[in-house]
């Protein structure tokens, strides 16, 4: 039975490290025997099937020079003890270091998929242009380049990483039959201190600079005195949490914008809001966004990549440009102002066709992905 290998640089929260947990657990066993290897530390551990879970203990997040070129090797040593049939990575070290490891150990199928870019616009040039080419490099040993985006993809075609003839798109997926939960939405505000006649603007992400959580702290200050009903709640730990948190408080904001850290429950925080909004200035295509539009909430979004996928500014919620403070707080006070407008936006929310974002219809891509490579490599040789 063919062996598929996902390499991730750590389980910690987020979309795909998600998706990975659940391919290893719900690949088809009769066609595959699926295992992960990452980092040690990531909260999503002991989330991991027994058994199925490999520690590179020099797979770090930062970057180390030392580390990484030992952790190269590590992965080299374990794939070729494994010797599996299809290397599948995630995210940017591991992409690269994963990759490198998988071409040297003699892994017959690479297979990379790209949840959004190490390199985005932020960057200077230098440092921008070696990541660039580094994913050059590792999209020349990769059989497939697996994209969440249309917009992803096409910033890869722009960049000339890989051959497109090798591009596939498949979408991180979400267990859409979740969505929207059923939840106790008047208990749910209560026990974040919000009246059950307050209007939520709900996000959703890791607090760090790619999700740019000041631009919503910022839109809480500068909305609330027109909107004393207005309540603005961003779910999600990370680097920046506590200094976001002082920040409010020291702003006076603490009771009108609240950084809950990570939760549990963040499906039935959706179901208990009205409004959701991103304001990311790099994505592959957020997750949180899919599962708000099930959930049937209006949303206001920066048009970061994968977004413009699925927000159609004035259907479902509006996409305002990138960065654009001004604008989103224009297109957030425009939604607070207007129930009439916010119930048609979030009836087009609902009727978003969001199919192909399904996460075993995802699952079920990759296996046809990875059949389709293996049958490839046989009919070569």
């Amino acid at each position: 039975m063919p062996k598929a290998v996902h390499i991730i640089t750590r389980l910690d929260f987020g979309g795909a490290q998600g998706n990975t947990l659940y391919t290893a657990a719900h690949l088809d066993r009769s066609r595959f025997d699926a295992l992960i290897i990452c980092g040690r530390g990531g909260a999503l551990e002991d989330r991991a099937e027994p058994g199925r879970l490999i520690f590179a203990e020099n797979l770090v997040r930062e970057i180390s020079p030392r580390r990484d070129l030992a952790a190269f090797f590590e992965l080299r040593a374990l794939l070729k003890r494994l010797a599996p049939e299809v290397v599948h990575t995630h995210s940017s070290k591991a992409g690269i270091l994963g990759r490198l490891a998988a071409w040297s150990a003699g892994v017959p199928i690479v297979v990379h998929t790209f949840h959004g870019f190490g390199f985005h616009p932020l960057q200077n040039f230098l440092k921008r242009g070696l990541y660039v080419f580094l994913e050059k490099i590792c999209a020349s040993l990769s059989g497939a380049l697996v994209f969440v985006s249309k917009a992803n993809m096409e910033t890869a075609r722009a960049a000339g990483i890989g051959d497109p003839a090798r591009y596939a798109l498949i979408r991180s997926g979400v267990k859409l039959a979740s969505y929207p939960a059923p939840a106790d939405r008047a208990a749910l505000r209560s026990a974040l201190g919000l009246a059950g006649g307050d209007t939520v603007v709900l996000s959703i992400g890791n607090a760090k600079p790619q999700k740019n959580p000041r631009h919503f702290l910022e839109a809480a200050a500068r909305l609330a005195p027109a909107f004393p009903a207005a309540r603005f709640v961003f779910v999600g730990g990370g680097e920046a949490l506590e200094s976001l948190r002082a920040e409010a408080r020291a702003r006076g904001l603490e009771k009108i914008c609240l950084f809950t850290g990570w939760r549990a429950d963040s499906d039935g925080l959706l179901a208990a809001s009205d409004l959701f909004a991103l304001t990311s200035l790099w994505e592959g295509l957020p997750r949180s966004l899919v599962e708000a539009l099930k959930t049937g909430l209006p949303s206001v979004c920066y048009a970061t990549d994968g977004v413009t996928d699925i927000l159609r500014d004035g259907e479902n919620g509006f996409c305002v440009p990138q960065g654009n403070l001004d604008a989103f707080c224009a297109a957030l006070s425009r939604l607070l102002a207007d129930p009439a407008l916010r119930a048609r936006l979030a009836a087009g929310a609902a009727a978003t066709d969001l199919a192909e974002f399904d996460i075993d219809y995802m699952v079920r891509q990759q296996e046809a992905l990875y059949s389709q490579l293996i049958e490839k490599k046989e009919t070569k040789q």
